[in-house]
């Protein structure tokens, strides 16, 4: 394809993953402050033993939030459908016969993304819960609705990106463009960049909550290389078949 023909490609597959989530953020909407009602848990567990409250700071403040809310039930229900023209648009870089593996990688990437996000949401009353210890008891906790929202995202959907990456490694090994030898050579720099993930995803050093987001991703890594390492492996002996007949 020439440089033109990619960028219409491009085009095409941002305009249909857009619309996906405009779609599913319309259906966010009239589900929305069911959903609040379920972001909010950790707050009003912890409104239960000490003096805190989620404050709206504005007159737009509870609208402004109520379309943030549909916007990202709009990315978590249209991510088959995102993750698929991301896939869809990289499809003309492989064979014939590495396309019939877009269907195992859209089915592998949309159970990580939302593992992901169960993993983001599991550590988050830790966080929170953590984050509000520091205020004196006798003081109330007055918790912006906005801000609260911005960080509960930010945790949720980076994870559940984050999940994702390593079928990007597997797929870039299936392209031809990633060996799983570079995959493994660099180790040392996933596991860091892991733990400075974790480390910004759960503030003031939550050793706990950053041990359960660390050690699935780095499993998923190891086991994006077992996967590479046996596509290299079966693809060197296919490659090697017409030497020995030829001999």
């Amino acid at each position: 394809m020439s440089l033109l023909s990619h960028l219409f490609e491009l085009r095409k597959r941002l305009f249909r993953g857009a619309l996906a989530i405009l779609l599913g953020t319309v259906l966010g909407w009239f589900i929305a402050d069911w959903f609040w009602d379920v972001l909010r848990v950790p707050i009003t567990t912890i409104a239960e033993v000490r003096n805190a409250t989620i404050n709206y700071g504005g007159i737009t403040s509870a609208f402004d939030l109520r379309l943030q809310v549909a916007i990202a039930l709009g990315i978590l229900v249209a991510s088959p459908v995102w993750l698929y023209q991301v896939f869809a648009f990289i499809v003309p870089g492989l064979s014939g016969r590495e396309r019939r593996y877009t269907v195992g990688f859209l089915v592998t990437a949309v159970p990580l993304f939302l593992a992901g996000c169960a993993a983001g949401w599991a550590v988050l009353p830790h966080i929170v819960e953590l984050m509000t210890s520091f205020v004196p008891p006798e003081d109330a906790s007055f918790v912006e609705a906005k801000s609260y929202l911005d960080f509960v995202l930010k945790l949720v959907l980076a994870t559940g990106v984050a999940f994702v990456l390593p079928v990007f490694l597997v797929l870039l090994n299936f392209m031809r463009l990633l060996s799983a030898r570079s995959i493994i050579a660099g180790w040392r720099w996933a596991v860091m960049s892991i733990a400075v993930f974790t480390a910004i995803a759960t503030p003031a050093a939550d050793v706990m909550s950053m041990f359960v987001l660390a050690v699935p991703m780095i499993l998923l890594y190891v086991a994006a290389y077992g996967v590479a390492a046996l596509h290299d492996h079966l693809l060197a002996k296919r490659e090697a078949l017409p030497v020995i007949r030829a001999q």
